[in-house]
């Protein structure tokens, strides 16, 4: 299933200053990611004897498998989370050797980067999985637009891809070296490929569109604007919700939800 997230605020950013979100880093490209574990003997509330011992719970889940209970060192865990994300394999050891990538990662909901359970799905190094990779945008700042005073923006951020396990790409690349106008954009369409990797096509992200015969790789990732056609869609969108909060406060003696005659 092809995931694209749209950034809403490209269009009303009064800053003009858009950058993707950080995307988890891997150490190099090719690095193996590993994580020891070992089998999970507490269960329910008392896994915050866990927690207290600087330990994760988990779970390990797959085809043709009953799912594993784990355990892993807390700050490992966090290690491998920023290192792989979603879209990268990790290599699980200490009970047995998987290859497995992250589904979920649940956190605390105060403290600053601590997770506090993980789940992993198990996968067959020989059978492709779709992953869900961010889109980079290469030569951002330097780009003929930029240097004119135009504005670039970023309307697709990630992306599903399907691949071999191994051979799933920590991120892709687009230029956007040769933008030059307002108008001027790059697709899905440009983005050049790892052997190996394909793009996830379906309808997502081109629902309510009149031509039929719109591709994927015809959705836009980033395109050009002039800054006052987006200081303007920034005070159109500010009037709009101004419009919306200001029909909703009610009339002294009207009740909620009676219109007026």
């Amino acid at each position: 299933m092809l995931r694209i997230i749209v950034s809403a605020y490209a269009i009303i950013n009064t800053q003009y200053n858009v950058t993707p979100e950080t995307y988890p880093k891997r150490r190099n490209m090719g690095d193996k990611v590993t994580l020891k574990v070992d089998r999970r003997e507490i269960f329910g509330k008392k896994v915050k004897q866990l927690r207290r011992r600087g330990l994760t719970p988990g779970v390990v889940y797959g085809a043709n498998m009953e799912p594993i209970a784990i355990q892993a060192d807390a700050g490992e865990v966090v290690r491998v989370y920023a290192e792989a994300g979603k879209h990268t394999p990790v290599q699980l050891s200490g009970t047995k050797h998987r290859i497995a990538m992250i589904k979920a990662a649940e956190f605390h909901p105060i403290k600053h980067g601590v997770i506090r359970h993980i789940s992993f799905h198990a996968v067959r190094a020989d059978e492709p999985v779709v992953a869900e990779v961010p889109i980079r945008l290469a030569g951002e700042g330097e780009s003929a637009a930029e240097r004119n005073g135009l504005v670039v923006l970023q309307a697709i951020e990630k992306i599903e891809v399907k691949a071999l396990p191994m051979e799933l790409p920590e991120s892709l690349e687009v230029s956007i070296m040769n933008l030059a106008d307002a108008g001027d954009r790059v697709t899905i369409g440009d983005i050049p490929l790892p052997s190996g990797v394909e793009i996830v096509d379906n309808d997502d992200g081109r629902e309510g569109m009149a031509d039929d015969n719109v591709t994927v790789k015809d959705l836009v990732v980033a395109s050009v604007y002039e800054p006052a056609a987006l200081e303007a869609a920034n005070e159109a969108v500010a009037g709009e919700s101004t419009s919306a909060d200001a029909e909703d406060v009610p009339v002294e003696g009207e009740k909620p939800g009676a219109e007026a005659e």
